[in-house]
């Protein structure tokens, strides 16, 4: 069986039909089916899982429907903070920015983190800086914004209330967290995650969630798991969520399906935290878990037609295969 597979998110909440029109519902499935797509065929060529990912999560920062890069949500301030991390399971390297604002993807500034800097994570002006220095365009924050986000921070500036992406209209999906990720385990057997974000509207300037954190929002380690998580961040950051996962597998002999099962069903919610996961094993097995109503999610495997998701249905027991 061909093992070599993708998967990616672009958030998770209280996403219904209910809530989605028809319209704007096929958006998130042409967007997503299209995405996976690429990223399954980079990986049918022979490409490394760190390329896989990041060359998705780079799509799906540039697409405004999802919560990072274009499109991304607002600060109490009016700004944008940008985060994003990504992590080799061959070398267990891992790069990271934080704060950032005139990266166009912060992704890519991540992976030149891991690939050309001694350190781990680097936040704000210095994150800018070196990016530049390894060849990053630099772009004026208005490329981010969009008339939804505006609109979602006067809905909630004055209540100071802190949204997780589209909590409120003209974009009616309430609760959606607003990150978007990818897993991948190759063809040579090497895993990979990636993950990115804009933040939650109205948050304080300074404010880091897990995403750019190593172990929280993104892990990856070849002996077991990939992992890119979408959530209430600072629950996630408490449990060591994405690192959990790898840890319930290799010291309590748990399976992919038990081990993240028992972190998004049961940890989480015990701390007040909602969201969901995606992860891959060293095996090629996929689970997608969420406790909340929906999560934007694709996979594809090498060689098989790519499958997307956005509520919770039928098809969720098919992507523990």
């Amino acid at each position: 069986m061909e093992k070599a597979v993708i998967a990616i998110h672009g958030g998770a909440g209280a996403i219904t039909r209910a809530s989605m029109s028809a319209e704007r519902e096929q958006a998130y499935i042409a967007a997503l089916s299209e995405i996976i797509t690429q990223g399954q065929a980079l990986l049918a060529a022979g490409g490394s899982a760190l390329d896989a990912v990041t060359e998705a999560v780079r799509l799906l920062e540039e697409c405004p429907l999802f919560n990072a890069g274009v499109g991304s949500v607002f600060t109490h301030q009016g700004t944008h903070e940008l985060d994003a991390c990504i992590m080799d399971g061959r070398s267990l390297d891992a790069g990271a920015v934080a704060g950032v604002s005139r990266i166009r993807n912060p992704i890519l500034a991540a992976r030149a983190v891991l690939e050309s800097s001694p350190h781990v994570l680097l936040i704000g002006e210095g994150a800018e800086t070196f990016a530049f220095e390894n060849a990053l365009d630099a772009v004026n924050p208005a490329l981010f914004s969009t008339p939804e986000r505006w609109a979602q921070l006067q809905q909630v500036r004055d209540g100071e209330a802190l949204l997780l992406d589209h909590d409120a209209p003209p974009l009616d999906e309430r609760h959606k967290m607003g990150t978007v990720g990818a897993v991948a385990l190759d063809r040579a057997g090497n895993l990979a995650a990636a993950t990115s974000t804009g933040g939650m509207t109205n948050k304080r300037v300074g404010r880091v969630g897990d995403s750019p954190i190593p172990g929280a929002g993104c892990y990856a380690n070849n002996a077991n798991v990939a992992v890119s998580c979408t959530g209430t961040g600072e629950v996630f950051m408490r449990t060591l969520a994405a690192y959990d996962i790898a840890a319930l597998m290799e010291y309590a002999g748990l399976s992919l399906q038990q081990a993240t099962e028992r972190v998004v069903m049961e940890k989480i919610p015990v701390l007040g935290g909602s969201g969901g996961l995606i992860a891959v094993d060293n095996e090629g097995n996929l689970a997608m878990p969420f406790n909340s109503e929906g999560m934007y999610r694709a996979f594809a495997r090498v060689g098989d037609a790519p499958t997307v998701g956005i509520y919770r249905e039928r098809t969720e027991g098919g992507e523990h295969g």
